[in-house]
Parts: structure tokens; sequence; C-alpha cells
């Protein structure tokens, strides 16, 4: 069988993802998603590598950056996730026209979005990385690296649109191909802007937002190819009936990057408390964890636009044998990675630090503890993914808002009055079971939900 190339058609395209058996549609699909995550992964970790050989204190700055990133990835995969998900729903029912419409719509609201917001975050810079959770030794790094990356700002959140819309459309090894050019960038840039030219944090993002402007150019340039919808201004249609599409399937990962967000500057503040060498190990173990979770990510990316497709064509049944086949292929490879990461904890840390005992310690712990529930987010982050493509809004969203907001923030607010560092240390994994117990319920409701609507069709 022709698979999805530069000359497929969107009638030929609607025809592959609504009929290929599923468990190949979304193995072909997740290949250059789950490529694009741990790329992503990858440059975010080299930064974290690189400049936590300057010291201690500017390894804590990666962590007061990378809630400023998930700021960044709110605007964008609010607007992308919401605007991809309706637009793969509108393709299933063959409204083309308007499925372009949602897609400018989305692309040039993030932008501006983005472009708002990094006017203000330059101008109060001071105050902005002491609210992300920096110390008076951190935020001089945290200053140099928060700069650079406002200025990325609006183009770095409209590339998040960019991806979303086209892995919506099945159209991912686009995807890949722009962010892979930017990922190899940024690794090749990194040791070169922080070391030879002496650049320090600055350096790494700067690289960042180099990388990140060539993927934005290569995305955007193939926009319109391969079947894919064409981004055009003349397609903006900033109306509520389009933003209302969007932010119901867009919301939950608001909710999710948002929440992200606020949960780093909470365990930049609970880490604080301990010193600089808890706020580096928690910044590393958060890298390494995310960097673990890139495999699942990529692969529940490949589920959403076969999960689109057909809950748009009433095929219901195939949603719910990709959702099985998705749960039990993720938890499979979870407990694996939980395996290793938990036998080899002080050497995964100390890649990055090994020059400071402290951080080993406090970051080894931190990652043992948390791999002993990391596999419960194979039916979190699968569920979420489900109900969020489906548009089941408000579901996603409380699945959403449960893992990094309902149960870690206060969990890293109140644990470590208690417990100590040990409180920072568990609090991850004790939100992954709370998150757990309640997307249980969730999911299967919905699952039973289309098994209703299937016998009714």
């Amino acid at each position: 069988m022709t698979f999805i190339n530069r000359e497929t058609t969107a009638e030929e395209k609607f025809k592959i993802m609504t009929e290929t058996p599923v468990n190949k549609l979304i193995c072909i699909l997740a290949v250059p998603t789950i490529v694009s995550m741990l790329i992503t992964s990858i440059y975010n970790m080299a930064d974290t590598f690189f400049i936590s050989k300057i010291s201690t204190s500017a390894s804590g700055a990666v962590g007061i950056a990378f809630a400023l990133m998930s700021i960044i990835q709110a605007i964008g995969f609010t607007f992308g996730a919401g605007s991809g998900n309706y637009i793969s729903r509108l393709l299933g029912q063959k409204k083309t026209e308007y499925a372009s419409k949602v897609a400018a719509t989305g692309f040039f609201s993030a932008f501006f979005s983005g472009l708002i917001l990094a006017l203000m975050g330059l101008i109060f810079l001071d105050p902005l990385v002491y609210a992300l959770g920096a110390t008076d030794t951190i935020a001089p790094y945290a200053k140099d690296y928060v700069r650079y990356i406002l200025i990325g700002m609006p183009y770095m959140a409209a590339s998040f649109v960019l991806n979303n819309i086209l892995r919506f459309q099945g159209s991912a090894f686009i995807g890949m191909i722009g962010i892979g050019a930017g990922g190899i960038l940024n690794i090749i840039l990194d040791p070169i802007l922080i070391f030879s030219f002496n650049m320090g944090t600055g350096g790494a993002a700067l690289a960042t937002i180099i990388s990140q402007f060539v993927s934005f150019c290569i995305l955007f340039y193939n926009s319109g190819m391969n079947g894919t919808i064409k981004i055009r201004f003349a397609d903006f249609t900033p109306e509520w009936k389009v933003y209302k599409e969007i932010f119901r399937g867009g919301l939950p990962s608001f909710y999710r990057q948002s929440l992200g967000s606020l949960a780093m500057i909470c365990l930049n503040f609970s880490a604080g408390q301990f010193g600089d060498a808890a706020v580096a190990a928690m910044s590393i173990v958060s890298r390494v964890f995310h960097f673990s979770l890139s495999a699942l990510l990529g692969f529940g990316q490949g589920f959403q636009p076969v999960c689109g497709f057909n809950y748009g064509a009433k095929k219901y049944d195939r949603v719910i044998s990709a959702f099985w086949f998705c749960i039990k292929v993720s938890a499979i490879v979870l407990i694996i990675i939980s395996i290793v990461l938990f036998v080899f904890s002080p050497q995964i840390i100390s890649v990055f630090r090994k020059e400071d005992a402290e951080v080993i310690a406090i970051g080894a712990k931190a990652l043992r503890l948390y791999s002993i529930t990391f596999p419960l987010s194979a039916w979190i982050i699968i569920t979420n993914m489900m109900l969020q493509t489906i548009g089941k809004g408000t579901q996603a969203s409380i699945i959403a808002i449960s893992r990094q907001g309902l149960f870690f923030i206060p969990a890293v607010i109140i644990l470590p009055h208690i417990f100590g560092i040990l409180g920072v240390q568990m609090s991850q994994a004790i939100s992954d079971v709370f998150s757990f117990a309640l997307a249980v319920p969730l999911g299967i409701s919905i699952l039973k939900e289309m098994r209703n609507k299937e016998v009714l069709d």
C-alpha cells in the first residue's frame, strides 16, 4: 500500500486514516513524532549537560528557565493542540475549507500572544526570574538565559502550533524534519556559544532560539505540502465560534502546560529551601524524566490523528482498538525504563554534575522514588490524549489539572515541611498515584460511551 507522501491528496489521506489497520497506522505515524520528541528532549538535555559544567548555580538556572519554557509551551499547545484536534475531526468530516481557517487562527493567535508576553517579560526581567523561583546566586545565570528565550518566544510558540497542525493531519514526518534540523543545530551551537564565545548560560539560550527559528522556517515553508493545510493570513478568523472549538480542545493542554510551569516554580521554591544543590538536582531529575516521557508522548501523538479522524468519521471501534493498543505498548516500555532509572540513578545524575556529591545524592533518590510510579503515566497520558482529541474538554482538563496542579503542587508545598528534602523528592510519585486513580474511571466511562454509540450507529 502506498502510504502518506508528498503527492498524497486529502481524499487519499482520509482513506488511509480511516481504513488502514490501527496498530500499523499508529506505529507508522508514531515513528516521526517519537523521533521529534526525542530530539527535542536531547537538545534540552544538552543545555542541561553543558550548563552544568559551569557551576551548580548555573545548573539551577536551567530549572528556572524550564518554568518559562513551559509557559511558551502552554501558549503553543493551547492553540496548536486545540486547532489540531478540531482540524482532524473536520477533515474526518471532509470540511477542508473551514479547517484552513482554524489552522490560520491558531497559528497567528499563538504568535501574537507570544509577542505580547515576550515584551512584558523583557520589561520586567528582574522580577520575572525571581517569580520563577531563582535564588540570589542563581538569578544572574537565569537572567542571561531567560533574556534570549523571551526574544524567541513569538515564533517558538507558533512553531508548536505548526507542528501540532501537521501532526494532527497525519504529516508528522515534516515536523520531524523541522524539529530534527533545529535540534542538531542546537547541540552543535551549545558548546561553541557557551565556552568558545564565553557566553555562559546566555550562549545556551541563544543556541536554543537560533535552532528554534530554523525549525520554524522549515515547518512554515512545508505547510500546504503533502496534502496538508497551507497557513495564510487571509484565513485568519478571530471569531468566537472558532476560538470556542480551539479552546475546547486546547484548554487541557493549557492547564497541563501552565500548571507544569507553576509546578516547576513551586518545585524551585521548595527545593531552594535546601540550597542550590537541591534546585540543581531536581532540575536534572525533571529533564531526565521529560526525556524518558518523550517516547511515550511521541507514541501518543501518533495515536491522536488516528483517534481524531476516526472519531470524526464515527468509526468508534477503531478508536477503542487504537486506545488499548497504545496502553499496552506504553505500559511495557515505561516499566522497562523505570527499572533502568531505578538501578542506575546515581550514574545518570553524575553524568550532569559529577563534581557535586550532594547534587548526585539528592537527585538519585528523587529519580528512584519517581521511577516506582512512572509506569502509571501510560494510562494517565494516553487517556488524556484520547479525551482531548475527541472533544471531551472537561474530562481531559480534569486529568490535565490533576497531575501537575491538583495533586503535585499541594504535595511539593506541604510535604517538605513534614519530611524535609524527602518531601520534595517524593512529591511527583505521590501525585502520579492520585492522578492515576482519577484517570481510570474517566477513561473507562468514555470507552463505554463509544461502545454504546457504536451499537446505535
